[in-house]
């Protein structure tokens, strides 16, 4: 084998089309931009959403909802997820630095406790809300649900 004989695999490779140089080469005139239109000027590039002059869907549908820019996420943790986090690790309180620690809530998250399975443990639990099932459960099981 030598570098001068070398040549890619039969086939593997197509010659470039070359538009747009006189009629002898059977591809000038129109460049095989077909004729006329917005399509065979230069520069041209279709706006998104486009649909050839006809009304957009955009446009035709109207504006509706509301997305409230003062809502306040809360990042939902059960009584039952407690009890189970408890019973693992012989906890009897929960502090907000605690949830990242195991798992199951990031350190910016807004924490809302809610009443999901059964609490037998006495736990003291910190959040920022508390529904109003939950915050029984907890009390009825001889803790104490603290609001921040």
């Amino acid at each position: 084998m030598k570098l001068h004989s070398l040549r890619p695999a039969q086939g593997s490779t197509k010659k470039k089309k070359r538009i747009g140089r006189g009629q002898g080469s059977g591809k000038g005139g129109t460049s095989t931009r077909g004729h006329k239109g917005a399509k065979s000027r230069s520069g041209y590039s279709k706006k998104e959403g486009f649909e050839g002059g006809q009304m957009p869907l955009q446009r035709r549908v109207p504006k509706f909802g509301f997305k409230n820019p003062n809502r306040v996420e809360y990042k939902p943790i059960n009584v039952q997820s407690l009890q189970a986090i408890a019973e693992k690790n012989n906890i009897t309180s929960f502090a907000l630095s605690d949830y990242p620690n195991y798992g199951i809530a990031s350190k910016k998250d807004r924490i809302k406790i809610l009443n999901k399975g059964e609490l037998t443990l006495k736990l003291e639990v910190e959040a920022h809300a508390f529904s109003a099932s939950a915050k029984s459960a907890i009390e009825t099981a001889g803790g104490k649900a603290i609001i921040i």
